[in-house]
């Protein structure tokens, strides 16, 4: 339905040739921008409605009891928040205020960023459930090895001993009725979209660009270019680049489109949301530079594995 309603408005409203590239670039455009905004809309009013339920207090304590089950709930929980890499740190850091163990949060640390439901949203649109659920899994194993991992490190010397005070996160229990879990979810909806809107807007173009103007053989001859080493590479590239995953999104499936292999592009996805350099410079007011080295290291060890795992498995599903 909504295909056949674009067609009318570009071919029959505006009379655009079909053939072109320019219709077909803003076929693409329109179709997956409102594609996009209402899968948003629904599905981050009804988890931000489910998120009404979640026990905070509880969960600090389930992360603070230590062992791969504390670091898979910071996981677990940074999944499920809906933050980019710089935003999360003031969590971070209320978590390390109390008492969580440094290898948990930085669990959460690694994972907020790379699974945010909106990503997964737009994921699901694009990729199909299967790649989904294997994207969803990957992160929250690296989460939770790389944070194991910089738990057994005995790192915590290397923390600012004047760790931010400012850490922005309400602990206050609030007694939800239906009204109010409802409004959360409606607040959470509204809050998300305009925080990436410009972001989905600006990639969607990008893909339809991509998807129009470059040659397949164009995307091909890059993929030879650089062999089994395109996974680090993608991941390396992705380290500056840093912006919200709702913008490269809809690039990564045009470039999958195209033949880059699914691994590559989302190992490209994970390292702009989990490692970037602003994320680093914050990062520096509570831990000395050596953590922070050793936690980009780790997690980017981590994604280029990723990858590569996910590069077999799109050959499976």
């Amino acid at each position: 339905m909504l295909t056949s309603l674009i067609d009318s408005l570009l071919y029959g409203g505006f009379g655009l040739d079909p053939e072109s590239r320019v219709s077909g670039a803003l076929h693409f455009f329109l179709y997956d921008t409102i594609k996009i905004f209402l899968l948003l809309a629904v599905m981050i009013f009804v988890i931000g409605f489910i998120r009404t339920w979640l026990p905070q207090d509880r969960l600090k304590q389930w992360m603070g009891r230590g062992g791969l089950w504390g670091n898979f709930i910071a996981a677990l929980f940074g999944a499920i928040t809906p933050f980019c890499s710089c935003s999360s740190i003031p969590i971070f850091i209320s978590l390390l205020k109390a008492g969580v163990p440094l290898g948990a949060t930085f669990s959460f640390l690694i994972t907020s960023p790379i699974i945010n439901e909106y990503l997964v949203i737009l994921m699901i649109g694009e990729f199909g459930l299967p790649v989904t659920v294997a994207y969803v899994g990957s992160g929250l194993l690296i989460g939770t090895v790389a944070g194991a991992i910089l738990g057994r490190l005995k790192l915590e010397k290397h923390l600012e001993t004047d760790i931010i005070d400012a850490a922005h996160a309400d602990s206050t229990v609030i007694e939800h009725k239906i009204a109010t879990r409802l409004r959360y979810g409606w607040d959470e909806a509204v809050s998300v979209i305009r925080q990436i809107w410009l972001w989905v807007i600006v990639g969607v173009a990008i893909g339809a660009f991509i998807h129009n103007y470059v040659p397949q053989a164009t995307i091909h001859s890059l993929m030879e270019a650089t062999g089994i080493l395109s996974v680090p590479i993608a991941t390396v590239l992705g380290v500056p680049m840093y912006g919200s995953c709702a913008a490269i999104v809809p690039i990564a499936v045009v470039l999958f489109q195209k033949g880059i292999p699914l691994g590559t592009a989302l190992a490209f996805m994970m390292a702009m949301a989990a490692l970037s350099l602003p994320e680093a410079i914050m990062l520096r007011r509570t831990m000395h530079l050596k953590l922070i080295a050793i936690y980009f290291g780790i997690t980017t060890l981590a994604i280029i594995f990723t990858g590569y795992l996910l590069n077999l498995l799109a050959q499976v599903i």
